[in-house]
């Protein structure tokens, strides 16, 4: 019987999560893209000065993807769309952020889904980072992202009120641990330094106990590096 080669191409959008050296000319990078979710494959002479040049994680990419068949690595053909990151590099807690949200989009997201609320996810992301108060806006940013996989939290299920020095205060029944008044009111406005860094926490806490430690999969050194550089806020 006569084979048929299977070939597929598409055109779309999409944000480098990652890059890494294949051989000497070329690299393996993954996207996520507008219609066609997390995408892997080759890019042909990106090791050239003409492309690495701006292929840094999170730039977004106008992407033309070939793949001949079904089960081999297709092969990227980018065009700059967006120059994200290059912007952030005199800023270290953002650049850490970036890496750390393009890395944990790529752990916990499934090749070939489309997630079209993923991808405006990532859009917003480069909104937030220049806004004064971005860091509080992130951590919004990032339960919504967890959300958008499946793994919703409402910190008001697992708090009581107390009043603590005159002052209401939301405690964790089971560990006495406190919750930040924002991450229980939705607030982004009118915290404390102290409170936006606690609630950071509170919330890598419920990625590692809730999301990574049952699939298996190792907390990102990349955000404990956010969160040891946010420390000094």
């Amino acid at each position: 019987t006569k084979k048929f080669k299977f070939i597929m191409r598409w055109q779309d959008k999409g944000y480098l999560l990652a890059l890494n050296k294949y051989n000497e000319n070329s690299a393996i990078a993954e996207f996520f893209t507008k219609n066609n979710g997390k995408i892997s494959g080759t890019i042909f002479g990106a090791t050239s000065n003409k492309i690495k040049s701006y292929l840094f994680s999170g730039n977004k990419f106008h992407i033309n993807f070939n793949s001949k068949q079904d089960s081999k690595l297709g092969y990227f053909k980018v065009e700059i769309d967006e120059v994200n990151t290059p912007k952030f590099l005199n800023n270290k807690k953002k650049l850490f952020c970036i890496i750390y949200t393009m890395n944990i989009v790529k752990l916990l997201t499934v090749e070939n889904q489309e997630n079209i609320n993923i991808y405006n996810l990532l859009s917003n992301f480069f909104l937030i980072l220049d806004k004064k108060d971005w860091l509080i806006n992130f951590i919004f940013w990032e339960l919504n992202f967890y959300k958008s996989i499946g793994y919703d939290i409402d910190f008001k299920n697992y708090v009581k009120n107390v009043i603590i020095d005159g002052e209401e205060k939301f405690i964790v029944e089971s560990t006495n641990k406190i919750i930040p008044k924002f991450l229980i009111n939705n607030d982004i406005y009118s915290n404390t330094e102290k409170d936006i860094v606690s609630g950071f926490n509170i919330v890598g806490d419920f990625l590692e106990k809730t999301i990574l430690k049952p699939n298996n999969i190792t907390f990102p050194f990349s955000r404990i590096e956010l969160s040891n550089l946010i420390k000094l806020i």
